[in-house]
């Protein structure tokens, strides 16, 4: 059976894939050139990132196509309920990235209420000449202990914000589509655990109630969170998107920054990439990373283990 790794695995995956039986091709092919690939040379298995697309019109055009494996947690790229339709094994892993995403929103959170997104731009320019006014600039600061977090989406990486919001000593709050009722559980180094119930409530309740909200959510048609919205949040709300580039009108949050309503943002994912507004880029108020998420060494190594095992396991019912 070949398989087509369209996207970088290592050493490792490629002997673990081989050993399986599979024979491994490792080569990125362009979506304009896939079809024709994935046809020519009879691939039966593909590897793919979020920079691949699947679409109804590739899996009519490929049939030799039985198994697609998506590096990525969401598989908004892939034509899911077509793929299964015709039969095809679609395959991802999405609680590998949890914990890298989780840890980046307080990463972000952390560095807003301190003012490091600033403070590092800052500094280098003139800290030398301006340290006094630098200092009581930066520090009207506040802490976490103690506020109301908002969670917008209590899936895998939902639960993980919340692990580590409850571990702060924050009080945590949820929204879902899906539960009513969530435990969490926190495991510490030490084998003790300790767990907290959360009982979701709607989304305007939590916009009205939260300190920080935090979004993670799929793939949204229309904003989940615009002006409207946001005139219902406290004044002084700081908002963290590392979920998905629509789910939050960029155009309302930058208003409600300028209104002083919003007054920490921070953006992993946006509405245009990979070439975000320059409006964003260039705003000092907001902290800022190019959709890094769930991306870590450690993440990387589980989604590729994750993913090859699952392979390796299906092979033989293909």
């Amino acid at each position: 059976m070949k398989l087509l790794a369209n996207h970088t695995i290592s050493k490792s995956g490629f002997d673990l894939l081989s050993s399986a039986g599979f024979e491994v091709i490792t080569l990125t092919v362009a979506q304009n050139q896939l079809i024709n690939y994935i046809n020519q040379n009879n691939i039966n298995a593909i590897i793919i990132s979020v920079n691949t697309t699947i679409s109804s019109e590739l899996i009519d055009a490929c049939p030799t196509l039985k198994i697609i494996g998506c590096t990525s947690n969401y598989v908004d790229n892939i034509d899911v309920s077509y793929a299964i339709d015709k039969g095809i094994l679609i395959i991802n892993t999405p609680e590998a990235h949890a914990i890298s995403v989780a840890e980046l929103v307080f990463a972000h959170l952390l560095g807003m209420v301190r003012f490091l997104h600033q403070s590092n731009r800052e500094m280098p320019l003139e800290g030398d000449s301006r340290f006094t006014d630098l200092k009581k600039q930066f520090s009207t600061g506040t802490e976490l202990r103690g506020k109301t977090l908002g969670i917008i989406g209590l899936g895998t990486i939902g639960k993980e914000v919340a692990k580590i919001a409850l571990g702060l000593g924050m009080n945590v709050i949820a929204t879902s589509t899906y539960i009513k009722n969530e435990t969490i559980n926190i495991s510490f180094f030490n084998g003790q655990s300790i767990a907290f119930e959360i009982e979701t409530q709607p989304l305007t309740s939590l916009l009205k109630n939260s300190d920080f909200i935090t979004l993670h959510v799929p793939y949204q048609e229309s904003p989940l969170i615009s002006r409207k919205e946001i005139e219902l949040m406290k004044t002084g709300i700081g908002i963290i998107n590392t979920s998905q580039g629509g789910a939050l009108d960029e155009i309302a949050l930058i208003n409600a920054i300028e209104s002083e309503k919003v007054k920490y943002a921070a953006l992993d994912v946006f509405e245009t990439e990979p070439k975000p507004e320059i409006q964003l880029l260039m705003n000092p108020e907001l902290s800022l990373t190019p959709h890094i998420g769930g991306a870590t060494i450690d993440s990387i190594n589980k989604i590729e283990k994750e993913l090859i095992t699952q392979l390796a396991n299906h092979i033989n019912n293909i």
